[in-house]
Parts: structure tokens; sequence; C-alpha cells
């Protein structure tokens, strides 16, 4: 059944679910916020409605924190059949807050990208150097020689686990406890109904 198969396949691309659009950050995009919109469903990756397109140059930086921990298997980039299509895609893993100027270190993996402007080109990833993601940079640095670059769909594929070692953090900071910050707990609402 095609059908089937196909919701299997759009069922890969659901990475995107476990994006902390909160703290998603698109960096030189002319529209603020349109770099969060290219991160959707696969079914809807011919929404030509819905891109981001570079301002001042043709660079594009993406910062995209995950709500946990993520083995990062394959990347699908989409834009226009022109020159504004980026040329070059850089990966970097756990660079919280990245700006530009953290884009001169070696990256993860960096991919040479075809022009696809029906999002069916799958870049697959280097699994070992991302199964640990919590957070991923993106940058595309050049286009095929336009001035601004457009990206209106850009697929991650992959597994997603819940970040359990915050919580043990928290547990090892509660279990700690100091017993003299509890001593000062009793003694201050007893003070207050005196009062």
């Amino acid at each position: 059944c095609l059908s089937a198969a196909h919701a299997e396949r759009g069922a890969a691309w659901g990475l995107y679910l476990r994006i902390d659009r909160q703290r998603l950050q698109c960096l030189n995009e002319r529209r603020e916020g349109s770099g969060a919109t290219v991160f959707r469903p696969w079914e809807e990756r011919g929404d030509r409605s819905q891109f981001v397109e570079s301002d001042d140059d043709e660079e594009l930086l993406f910062n995209i924190p995950f709500t946990g921990s993520v083995k990062l298997k394959g990347v699908i980039v989409m834009g226009e059949d022109d020159g504004t299509h980026p040329a070059e895609m850089r990966l970097f893993r756990n660079i919280p807050h990245m700006s530009f100027d953290d884009t001169a270190k070696e990256p993860e993996q960096t991919f040479s990208l075809s022009r696809d402007p029906l999002g069916e080109l799958e870049y697959p990833t280097k699994i070992a150097r991302f199964s640990n993601v919590y957070h991923l940079s993106m940058h595309f640095p050049k286009n095929f020689g336009a001035e601004t670059t457009k990206i209106f769909y850009i697929g991650l594929k992959g597994e997603w686990t819940e970040a359990h070692r915050h919580e043990v953090t928290i547990c090892n900071y509660e279990a700690s406890a100091n017993p003299a910050d509890h001593k000062l707990e009793q003694i201050t609402p007893q003070t207050h109904f005196i009062s």
C-alpha cells in the first residue's frame, strides 16, 4: 500500500515535534520568526507560503535545541530550483547559542547540497557523531549564486529520547540538602505567627 509507506516516511521525519520552539533561533533571517516555519510535518513540505530568506547576505544559521536527546540520522533541505537554494550545509552538535563567529569551528559534518525543489533528497548523517544531540546548529554558508538564500523546508530524521539526566541532577541536589536550611525554615513560620 503506497499511502502506508507514505505515512511511514512522514513519521520518520517527526523530529520537528521535539524542537524546543521557544528557544529556536535563526540568525540573519529577513523576517523575524520565519526560520521556525521551515520545521514542519513532512507532508506539508510543499507549502510555498512558509519559508525563510536570508537578510544581509546568503548565510543562514539555525540554533535548534531539542526537548530531549536526539540520534540524528538524516536531513532534507528544500529550496527553490534557482540560485537562492543553499549549496552547502554544515552541522554542529551541542554548541548552544552559536553565532556566525563560532562557525569558524570545525563542523561535525559538511554536506554539498543539490537543488531540491521537491524535498526528495535525504542527506544521511554520520550517526556515531550525532547520537547524543540535545542542540543542533545548521550553518548554510553559501547558495548557488543569488544574493539571498531561501529555504522552504528542513526535515530532520532520527530518534528522540527523554532527557533523564536533568531530573537526576535535581534529585541529587535535593538529596544533599543542608540540614541548617531546614532548621531555618522551621523557625521562620513560627516567628511569623508571633508577629
